[in-house]
């Protein structure tokens, strides 16, 4: 079988965004910052992944952790430049998905 000639950096992004909930986090935060439990909320994601998918984001610079010393602590989750730059690609693939993507009714949760 021939060898991909595609480029890494191409494979890095396409990998980082398909894994499980990470273009959905991402797209909920564009609106504004969010807390944990309203991001948890929106999407139904449980509080275990959401915590991994959020340390993931920030590791690759796609999110900011903000700490506020109140009582209690509030800690806030907002896009950075590199994570808001992804919006575009976001909207275009929801433009897209409306466009081509058949939803089971069953199924159907959300738009």
């Amino acid at each position: 079988m021939k060898q991909s000639n595609l480029c890494p950096k191409f494979e890095k992004a396409v990998s980082l965004l398909s894994q499980r909930w990470t273009a959905l986090v991402i797209y909920q935060m564009l609106e504004a910052p969010q807390r944990f439990g309203e991001i948890q909320a929106a999407i139904g994601i449980s509080g275990k992944v959401l915590s991994d998918r959020l340390k993931d984001m920030e590791q690759e610079g796609l999110i900011k952790r903000d700490v506020y010393p109140e009582t209690p602590v509030v800690i806030e989750y907002s896009l950075t430049e590199k994570g808001r730059s992804l919006e575009t690609v976001l909207r275009d693939i929801e433009n897209w998905s409306q466009d081509w993507i058949e939803v089971d009714q069953q199924s159907n949760t959300g738009s």
